[in-house]
């Protein structure tokens, strides 16, 4: 049996709509600032050190040193994107919940399952990359 209904079933989804839209423009804020930030993939991709920034000569380890640092560069270049990617993905994710995620124009539809497409391969080449290493340093799995 149902419990009667009190009348307040419209208040209910008022709040839930405005919690949502509190939340969606909270998402919106975050993938602006992000883009504007110095963490998003153009700012990241800017800083690169040359080879000879690590010494050159008569300290061969600068070439390890570099390759070393070029590794996580990309490593934190990829990170950034994926986070910004991922952003964007919960930007539109919000607004289906919105307005149901079959009202969604095709291209925005489109560019969510794109997104979610180059989150799982960057992973899995991460995953990938992460069991071919051979210094075990970083052997434990980050969730990446």
């Amino acid at each position: 049996m149902l419990p009667a209904d009190t009348g307040g079933g419209g208040a209910d989804v008022r709040r839930g709509v405005m919690a949502l839209s509190t939340f969606k423009k909270r998402v919106d804020d975050l993938l602006t600032a992000f883009e504007a930030s110095a963490g998003s993939v153009p700012s990241v991709g800017a800083h690169r050190l040359p080879e000879s920034a690590f010494g050159s000569g008569a300290f061969p380890e600068g070439k390890r040193l570099h390759q070393e640092y070029e590794r996580v560069h990309e490593r934190i270049t990829a990170l950034s994107k994926s986070l910004g990617l991922q952003l964007e993905a919960m930007q539109i994710a919000v607004h289906g919940v919105d307005v149901t995620f079959d009202n969604i124009e095709e291209e925005q539809r489109y560019r969510f399952h794109e997104i979610r497409t180059e989150v799982n391969r960057t992973r899995e080449e991460m995953l990938n990359e992460h069991g071919k290493r051979d210094n075990k340093a970083d052997s434990t799995d980050a969730g990446y």
